[in-house]
């Protein structure tokens, strides 16, 4: 049975976690980054489909051309983290159900309906993103999220070889820099937004 985690820990989750504009100039190593990984990768998805496909923004030229693809603020974002993820997802993910979902036949349940595919890689890419953001967090990580992106630019630039993987977000990584965020943004109590049916 599940226990409730510590106060502190809940704040570094929740309560205290924002997200940041910009780093400290401390690098994140790439155990780190498969640290992240092999904590995300328990978080559920439907039918296990897993179909987040990360790229780990680490190079100067691949946050450069990266950023290059951004608009606003966000390229300087970019190009100062010391690490960018691009968060994708492969719309046809239904090919690897056999071995992650070997429980039933899945793949079945997707092959031919591209719609279906489309809507479930959107919305499982998400949920496996939001875990990124968590296992982060919980690694001792800051993390930026973000749209504000050419999602095409995007997907030639890094999915080239993969024309079935599609960009849903990026997110900076690092030692977050508390020089480069505002007050926190209002949270609403449980009543505004919620009710009991």
């Amino acid at each position: 049975m599940s226990q409730s985690l510590s106060d502190a820990a809940l704040d570094q989750l929740f309560r205290t976690a924002r997200s940041y504009n910009g780093y400290l100039d401390k690098p994140v190593s790439e155990e780190q980054l498969h640290r992240i990984w092999d904590l995300m990768k328990f978080g559920p998805t439907s039918a296990n489909q897993m179909p987040a496909r990360l790229v780990w923004c680490v190079s100067d030229q691949a946050k450069e051309t990266l950023a290059a693809l951004a608009g606003g603020t966000n390229p300087d974002k970019i190009r100062t983290a010391p690490v960018t993820v691009i968060i994708g997802m492969d719309l046809d993910f239904h090919e690897q159900l056999p071995w992650l979902f070997p429980h039933a036949d899945a793949k079945s349940w997707f092959a031919g309906n591209e719609a279906l595919r489309e809507v479930s890689a959107m919305r499982n890419s998400t949920l496996q993103g939001a875990y990124f953001l968590m296992a982060a967090r919980a690694v001792g990580l800051d993390t930026g999220p973000m749209s504000g992106f050419d999602n095409a630019a995007v997907d030639a630039a890094f999915f080239a070889d993969t024309p079935r993987v599609k960009s849903n977000f990026i997110s900076t990584l690092g030692y977050g820099d508390p020089a480069t965020i505002f007050e926190r943004s209002p949270r609403p109590d449980f009543a505004t937004f919620n009710r009991i049916a």
